[in-house]
């Protein structure tokens, strides 16, 4: 297991960070995804196993790039973590900016598909074949937080994305899962702690849980065989406002 090769996207902070190191530290070699060279490389540090590739998930040609330089340099390719995502100030839809919704769209939608077609190509090509992907979906691909329409729509497209690539992936040994995560307390969720609008229409705060349960759970579904598969999983801070909401 310890010679498994994973790339992330998103990987100069919060979820993606947390991720990256918990797999260096378990083992693998990670290829590390993100628009800015130096906050990359400040998550890599100098480990041995950490290769920083500067790409914007959203640009065609920079996510072939960075794939092939992924597989030329280790061979192959055995995971793949489609994280990098943004969000949008919580506006109704006719308050929302449409360059928002174009670049929340082109993040974490479009930016999801060129990544898993990316790693798909490589996957299905390489010996043995087969490999994993595993989508960051969000509370929001269940149920929408107020004022959300690019992220909600977005989130529920990686849903239909996953099962598609689970579908397709089949007869060549790719399997695909999706971890749905609520309120990991990083720096874009900092504002949970202090207050944020409800369906009621009043602001309050939300509970928040430790990031590195969403690592540990990462890797709990990269390491299994490819003869089983998470499809999904929902982790959470059990005292935020999801069950029950909507």
């Amino acid at each position: 297991m310890k010679s498994l090769r994973i790339l992330l996207t998103g990987g100069s902070s919060g979820i993606g960070a947390a991720t990256a190191t918990a797999f260096l530290a378990a083992g693998y070699r990670v290829g590390l995804i993100g628009r800015n060279a130096d906050t990359l490389s400040a998550v890599a540090g100098d480990h041995p196993d950490a290769l920083v590739l500067p790409c914007d998930v959203g640009v065609p040609d920079e996510v072939e790039a960075s794939f092939a330089a992924a597989a030329a340099k280790w061979g192959r390719l055995d995971v793949l973590f489609n994280n990098a995502g943004r969000g949008s100030p919580a506006r109704t839809i006719d308050e929302t900016d449409i360059d928002d919704w174009l670049d929340v769209v082109r993040i974490n939608l479009t930016g999801s598909f060129l990544c898993a077609r990316a790693a798909f190509g490589i996957m299905r090509r390489q010996s043995p074949q087969g490999g994993r992907i595993i989508n960051n979906g969000s509370i929001s691909a269940h149920v929408p937080r107020p004022g959300s329409s690019p992220y909600t729509a977005t989130k529920h497209g990686i849903t239909g994305l996953t099962r598609t690539l689970s579908l397709d992936g089949r007869p060549y040994d790719i399997v695909c899962g999706q971890i749905d995560i609520g309120n990991a307390l990083t720096e874009m969720a900092m504002p949970m702690t202090k207050g944020v609008p409800q369906p009621d229409g009043s602001i309050r705060a939300e509970a928040t849980m430790d990031v590195a349960h969403v690592a540990s759970s990462v890797l709990h579904m990269a390491e299994m065989p490819l003869d089983a598969n998470v499809q999904f999983m929902t982790v959470m801070a059990p005292k935020m406002p999801f069950i029950g909401r909507g």
